[in-house]
């Protein structure tokens, strides 16, 4: 297993960002490996798979060029395509560090990447603009048409991450952040399973930024800043194309049963809002007949007031959920 050595004012310092980039870089990933992790992330790759394969076609050095930086045969993203988000970047802020990189450090991060000495044709100068401009394709035609939407979905996993983290510390909060990650105490968190020496980061600046394909990864620099990136949680990654239980909706009403599946995490109305799609008065009044019920609760969280099932609320989920499997 991998294991990051923390210190505590590391991990005190410790900071969640949204980043257009890593979004964009999560989606390349999907698109080049054609591999989906839910039914949303399923119906965007179908939507954008055949232009995705002109534009790739198009130029005979982009397919290898990607195979080499995405780790096809290591499974090691080049370090250039993934620089450590610092938050309150543009996309094209974000992608200058990308593109500006060094020929010489590109053709090292590459070669790390790929597994080896690069192929005669990828023995060039222009490789960081190249995977800039793939980038900068896959943002303008994939991804910025619903970032909006996309923040707001980072946005309340990161709401939720906060809240576990001020109700049960660290632990909870970054436990299962990615598959195989742990808080395991004494300063140590196990990053993957994977075996790689651990990797001491006291000093270090530490950044969490979610994006919405099920996918992540890590990334550090010499500054020396550290990042996980980590999938959003399920429930937030699926949000608009997973209806509730049908119990569940016979129980309460669709839209005050997805409102309640969605509160396995604390959430704003304003999350509650974007995920479902429902108007804002419709979903104030859904959520008072829910409380009146005892089967949420809500709390304040700095400027926000947030929603939450109780354990009567996670029992009608639980028991809606299994009759709706053991009738089908």
């Amino acid at each position: 297993m991998t294991l990051w050595l923390v210190d505590t004012d590391t991990l005190a310092s410790g900071r969640f960002v949204v980043s257009p980039l890593c979004e964009t870089l999560a989606c390349l990933h999907t698109l080049h490996r054609e591999t989906t992790a839910h039914p949303a992330e399923r119906a965007w790759f179908d939507e954008h798979r055949a232009a995705y394969r002109a534009m790739v076609s198009a130029d005979p050095l982009t397919g290898p060029l990607l195979d080499a930086s995405l780790g096809a045969r290591t499974h090691w993203i080049a370090d250039l395509l993934c620089p450590v988000p610092f938050g309150d970047q543009s996309f094209e802020e974000e992608l200058r560090r990308v593109s500006t990189t060094p020929p010489e450090t590109a053709t090292a991060h590459l070669e790390v990447s790929f597994g080896g000495p690069l192929p005669p044709q990828l023995d060039r100068t222009d490789l960081a603009p190249r995977l800039a401009d793939v980038l900068a394709w896959v943002w303008t035609h994939t991804v910025a048409p619903t970032w909006d939407r996309r923040r707001r979905l980072m946005e309340a996993d990161i709401v939720s991450r906060t809240a576990r983290l001020s109700h049960g510390g660290w632990a909870a909060a970054l436990n299962d952040m990615r598959p195989g990650m742990r808080w395991l105490g004494d300063g140590t968190l196990q990053i993957n399973l994977h075996n790689f020496p651990p990797r001491p980061i006291a000093g270090a600046r530490l950044y969490f930024a979610p994006v919405t394909p099920g996918r992540g990864w890590v990334a550090w620099d010499r500054t020396p800043d550290y990042a996980i990136i980590y999938p959003c949680t399920g429930a937030l990654a699926e949000a608009g194309t997973a209806a509730a239980s049908q119990p569940l909706a016979r129980l309460l009403g669709a839209n005050r049963a997805a409102l309640l599946q969605l509160l396995a995490s604390p959430m704003s109305t304003t999350h509650l809002v974007t995920l479902t799609g429902q108007p804002l008065g419709s979903v104030g009044r859904h959520l008072k007949i829910l409380l009146d019920a005892d089967l949420v609760r809500r709390r304040r969280s700095g400027r926000s007031v947030l929603y939450y099932r109780t354990a009567a609320g996670d029992v009608v989920v639980r028991s809606a959920t299994r009759a709706s499997r053991e009738s089908g």
